[in-house]
């Protein structure tokens, strides 16, 4: 298990490099997170990420590939066509894996149903 500190705040993060406390995290988290993986989050990026922990608080599961474009797919594109690759655009180092460790996520799910 991997720990990285932000904020004077010590964070365990599981043999899969995921935050192993979903209430842990927070928007600094994230971006700590996104700055050793050399991402710059836009807000698009927090649209996706907001998604991500609001579906997983209530199914206690990370939503799918699928769910994600469905739910946010306008605002990665800009228009109503959006694919898995357009997700993987935005987060280039594992498109949904990616994100679900952005958002905080135990886990992730990036296979659609």
């Amino acid at each position: 298990m991997t720990t990285m500190q932000v904020n004077g705040v010590d964070l365990q993060f599981n043999p899969d490099g995921f935050l192993s406390d979903f209430h842990s995290w927070n928007r600094d988290v994230a971006m700590a997170i996104a700055d050793e993986q050399g991402l710059e989050l836009t807000e698009c990026h927090w649209d996706v990420i907001e998604f991500m922990r609001e579906y997983f608080e209530q199914f206690e599961t990370p939503p799918s590939p699928k769910q994600i474009i469905t739910a946010c797919g306008e605002k990665i594109t800009g228009s109503l066509k959006c694919r898995q690759k357009d997700l993987k655009a935005i987060f280039p180092n594992g498109g949904c894996k990616q994100a679900c460790q952005l958002a905080g996520l135990p886990r992730h799910y990036c296979h659609s149903p």
